[in-house]
């Protein structure tokens, strides 16, 4: 396979991908037919830089971390996605990996929450991804690299979340967060970027340990409960937290809401416009 193979077939997808179906304002002037280099650069997460190197075939050897975040950007079909791995040089992910991959009929739902916050775990707890009134509620997503983008990690040894938990509730947390992996990594014992993260978490924190070789807890079956959310410019807001299990494509869509007409309704969407106005700034 040619060495810009990979870019040429990027650049050709993006020219196809209509900016309105994923966000993007379209103004009058506007010419392209497709996405801009920068567009799809913003919304894959990489620098338009990269991506301009990859398309033109001086940048030869992205990540699957990258081909990834194209594929979803991009809104591939699986047959697509396959391909796009293969030119960059990287198997296709198999049955035998924790699947990451955002199908278009799931982000055509997502699409419709655009003003909702939500966020997308892979089987590991793995940040997939993370929409902006998320970022906006939550704190900002976008900088997180590696192991950062795990929620286990971000419990066990991470920075405070805002997210408000008495110690027994993060004990009983974090306990139901470790069972859950445990399962997962019984499903997909082949997955080596899951056997690293478990090894990774063993030798950074005995607690983790402690968790794993424990039985007592198993993982959650409610995927509805309630979170007080500590926001710094509007305070503390009350939300359900609803998480739907994608059984296929096995992610975890958390979405944040409030009963309409309450405080923390308000509340809510005074930390969204805050936080958005402050990301698009």
């Amino acid at each position: 396979m040619e060495s810009w193979e990979f870019g040429r077939t990027v650049r050709r997808w993006r020219d196809r991908v209509a900016p309105s179906d994923v966000g993007v304002p379209v103004g009058r002037r506007r010419r392209a037919t497709g996405l801009r280099r920068e567009e799809l650069a913003g919304l894959a997460g990489i620098s338009a830089d990269y991506l301009t190197r990859l398309e033109q075939g001086r940048a030869t050897a992205p990540s699957a971390q990258v081909v990834e975040a194209l594929a979803r950007t991009l809104r591939l079909p699986v047959a697509e996605r396959d391909l796009l791995y293969r030119l960059a040089g990287h198997a296709a992910p198999g049955l035998d990996v924790v699947p990451s991959h955002v199908t278009p009929s799931i982000q055509r739902l997502l699409d419709r929450l655009a003003h909702t916050p939500v966020v997308v775990y892979d089987a590991t707890w793995t940040l997939v991804l993370a929409n902006a009134p998320y970022d906006a509620l939550m704190g900002d997503t976008t900088t997180w690299q590696g192991i950062e983008r795990n929620a286990v990690w971000r419990n066990l040894l991470g920075p405070r979340s805002r997210v408000v938990h008495t110690p027994p509730e993060q004990a009983d947390h974090e306990a139901r967060l470790v069972a859950d992996l445990r399962l997962t990594a019984s499903r997909y014992p082949a997955d080596r970027a899951l056997r690293r993260l478990v090894a990774s978490l063993g030798e950074m924190s005995p607690r983790f340990m402690t968790l794993w070789e424990s039985d007592g807890t198993p993982p959650t079956t409610d995927t509805s409960k309630r979170k007080v959310v500590d926001h710094p410019a509007v305070g503390r807001i009350t939300l359900d937290c609803d998480t739907l299990l994608v059984a296929v494509d096995d992610l975890r869509i958390t979405v944040y809401t409030a009963e309409p007409g309450t405080e923390d309704a308000e509340r809510l969407a005074l930390a969204v416009v805050l936080g958005t106005q402050t990301l698009v700034d």
